[in-house]
């Protein structure tokens, strides 16, 4: 089993009417983490279990492919 830091996971996000959504995917475990940014209000982390039809599911959704930095800004409560 690959050790925890040794994984490349995935980012995504979606910008619908007035919030954006951010996903981090863990490719190999299908665990990951979603946070919600409101244009007003606080946002929102969650912890998730894919399965492993997460990438299709993804890509209908609308989400598209998005940097880690980006993602980290918004967790760390930078951005």
């Amino acid at each position: 089993m690959a050790k925890s830091q040794n994984i490349v996971h995935q980012y995504f996000k979606k910008r619908l009417d007035d919030l954006q959504i951010l996903v981090r995917v863990n490719p190999i475990q299908f665990k990951g983490t979603e946070i919600t940014v409101p244009d007003k209000g606080e946002l929102t982390v969650r912890e998730l279990e894919f399965d492993d039809e997460i990438f299709e599911d993804l890509k209908a959704d609308g989400f598209e492919a998005c940097s880690p930095l980006e993602f980290n800004l918004y967790l760390s409560g930078l951005a």
